[in-house]
């Protein structure tokens, strides 16, 4: 890390968007990814609400692309993945 980042509070990494959340099975899925060896690491959180608490489950897999969009796109399609197979269990 630079001095000047130190001093200005900035971490070295770029700031990368997340998705738009998706509505799938009543879970929440968003795209969270980062940039990693400039390509894009497929990561994301799958969260649904049970008994009034919000539940979260991150996960991160090894694929990387090299647009934003695909990112997106393949994270969310994982998460449905991981609902499909694990639901609630995911949780627990």
């Amino acid at each position: 890390m630079s001095f000047f980042s130190k001093l200005f509070g900035g971490d070295g990494s770029e700031k990368v968007p997340t998705s738009e959340p998706l509505d799938y099975k009543g879970f929440s899925i968003r795209a969270t990814p980062f940039k990693e060896g400039g390509q894009y690491q497929c990561c994301g959180v799958v969260s649904k609400e049970i008994g009034g608490e919000t539940k979260e489950h991150r996960f991160i897999r090894a694929d990387k692309f090299t647009s934003l969009e695909d990112a997106f796109a393949i994270t969310l399609r994982k998460g449905q993945q991981i609902v499909d197979e694990q639901g609630d269990r995911m949780f627990g």
